[in-house]
This record gives C-alpha cells, sequence and structure tokens, in this order.
C-alpha cells in the first residue's frame, strides 16, 4: 500500500497558505464576530490542510474520501469570504487573492483526485 507524504504535496502547501490567508484576514474582524462566522472560518480553512494530511496516510480510497472533504472545506470557505466581504469585513482585494488561491487549490486536488482512483 502506498503511502503520501503530505509536506510534499503542493496542494497541502497550497492549503497552508490559504489557512495562513485566513488567519490574517481573520485578525481584522469585528470582536462580535468571534464565535460565529470568523470561528466558522478559522475551522474551516484549518480543515483543508488537515484533511490532506490525514488522509495521506490511508490507502487511496480512503485518501480520496478525505480530499472530497477538503474540496468541500474550500467551497464552504469560499462562501464564507463572499458573506464577510458582504458584511465588510474584508475587501474585494484580499477576497480576490484568497479566492485565486483556492481555485489553484481546487483545480489542482481534483486533478490529483482524479489520479488516486486510476
Amino acid at each position: 500500500m502506498r503511502r503520501h507524504n503530505y509536506k510534499n504535496l503542493k496542494i497541502w502547501k497550497i492549503a497552508l497558505e490559504i489557512s495562513k490567508d485566513v488567519s490574517d484576514v481573520l485578525c481584522d474582524f469585528p470582536k462580535a464576530e468571534k464565535f460565529n462566522l470568523s470561528s466558522q472560518m478559522s475551522r474551516c480553512s484549518i480543515s483543508i490542510p488537515s484533511n490532506i494530511a490525514e488522509g495521506s496516510a490511508r490507502t487511496d480510497k480512503s485518501f480520496s474520501y478525505f480530499i472530497d472533504i477538503a474540496i468541500g472545506s474550500s467551497f464552504e470557505l469560499s462562501t464564507q469570504l463572499l458573506i464577510a466581504q458582504y458584511k465588510n469585513y474584508i475587501n474585494k482585494e484580499k477576497l480576490i487573492l484568497i479566492e485565486e488561491k483556492i481555485i489553484e487549490f481546487q483545480k489542482m486536488t481534483m486533478s490529483f483526485q482524479n489520479k488516486l482512483k486510476k
């Protein structure tokens, strides 16, 4: 059974960058959001690289399941970022920068996942 070293995976590295970018943005959120949107976005962004790391120690079939969760979390995060922008917690430029990384992550991860299934 083949194992993947998640630290060598570009998808994990991009996911880690996304998590850091979100963490940086959350510093500017209102304190009132600490247990609401801010907390949800933090958990969601951390879930993306964490699921890749956890799944990498499994069979390719199981890894694919964890990648599904990571991709789902990335789509959830995209929606949360739009909500944050709608509430004026994040400006359009920061939103676009993070969204571009998320889109890159999603494309690369779906491609990686397709290779696992072969």
